[in-house]
């Protein structure tokens, strides 16, 4: 070890006897009071110490105020360098800066929320290009005038005589303009390109910029079997997996092979894409509800109700049968 690095090791005497001069450096940096105790002193350098003082200051908690002080070679004048409030072993920190794109998370997004996606999104791909569709006020395109399309024009519609649409019909009105003050080629509508790739592609609903790439689906896929797949605590526990259920709806295309949709109002995946792995207790043939027994019919009758007359019946015998004829005198006079 050189002589040149034991002294840079060393404190200097007379800076590190220079407290009350950073103290009121940090005092000056610093609002009243914020300041705390000397905490120690440390060599920077050959003639230079760093003065740490506790930091008062509420939030803080474990920073202290860093004040630097030099002095020249050969000179007994020792002067302020810097003042700076730095985070200490145990200061209380902000954590690290993540960007939104990172800090995002599923359900994040509320409404009026706009997301933005990259140029460059791995989980997208081009989709219909659009490269069969010519130049705009081409000859080619499918907006321009030609004497055929005018000709199919009134041949269809059966406009107005043809020497309207020519030089004779257009002299009432402005220089290239129709009856009405309309140009012919204005009042012609866009004649679509029937058979062409676009024509095709915006009827099948394939007319999208972007479409979902490879890699976008791979991503998708692993996503949706970590939620709801063959490892998860549910579908260990399920008696059958769903793609023997009746409530799964299966997806189109080659996640079909793979994944459906749970239509089960009562299974925590309600609405949700599964795995054809996955499975809960709502399967539709876990547990068919038995039909309901029909009781027995009873050994003694105790369902039906029993007649009480108010009066006894004649021919019970209980009672005396009255004569026919009444001729018992009455006693009366």
């Amino acid at each position: 070890m050189s002589a040149a690095t034991t002294r840079s090791r060393t404190p200097d005497r007379l800076c590190v006897e220079a407290v009350d001069l950073a103290r009121t450096a940090a005092e000056e940096a610093a609002a009243p009071g914020v300041v705390g105790e000397h905490v120690s002193a440390v060599a920077e350098g050959d003639r230079v110490v760093t003065h740490f003082f506790e930091c008062k200051e509420p939030g803080y908690r474990g920073w202290r105020w860093a004040v630097t002080v030099a002095r020249a070679s050969r000179a007994k004048l020792v002067t302020l360098d810097e003042t700076v409030l730095l985070p200490g072993p145990d200061a209380l920190l902000a954590p690290e800066w993540v960007p939104w794109s990172e800090r995002l998370r599923p359900g994040d997004m509320g409404p009026g929320d706009l997301l933005p996606t990259e140029a460059e999104d791995l989980r997208l791909e081009p989709g219909y290009s659009g490269e069969d569709v010519p130049p705009p006020n081409s000859v080619l395109a499918a907006d321009a005038v030609t004497p055929q399309n005018l000709a199919d024009l009134v041949e269809a519609e059966d406009a107005e005589p043809t020497e309207d649409l020519t030089a004779g019909g257009v002299a009432g009105a402005g220089a290239g303009e129709g009856p009405g003050g309309v140009s012919p080629v204005a009042a012609v509508p866009a004649v679509p390109a029937r058979g062409s790739i676009a024509s095709v592609a915006e009827e099948l609903g394939m007319r999208r910029a972007r479409v979902l790439s490879r890699y976008g689906l791979h991503v998708a896929a692993d996503r949706w079997d970590e939620s709801f797949g063959a490892k998860t605590p549910m579908a260990q526990a399920a008696p059958a997996p769903c793609v023997s259920c009746g409530f799964l709806l299966p997806l189109a295309g080659s996640l079909r092979q793979a994944f459906g949709v749970c239509a089960n109002e009562f299974s925590p995946a309600d609405g949700h894409v599964v795995s054809l792995a996955y499975g809960c207790g709502g399967h539709s043939e876990a547990a068919v509800m038995p039909k309901p027994l029909r009781p027995a019919p009873p050994v003694l009758d105790s369902m039906a109700s029993d007649t009480f007359p108010l009066r006894p019946s004649p021919d019970s015998g209980s009672v005396p049968a009255e004569p026919e004829d009444e001729t018992e005198d009455l006693g009366h006079s």
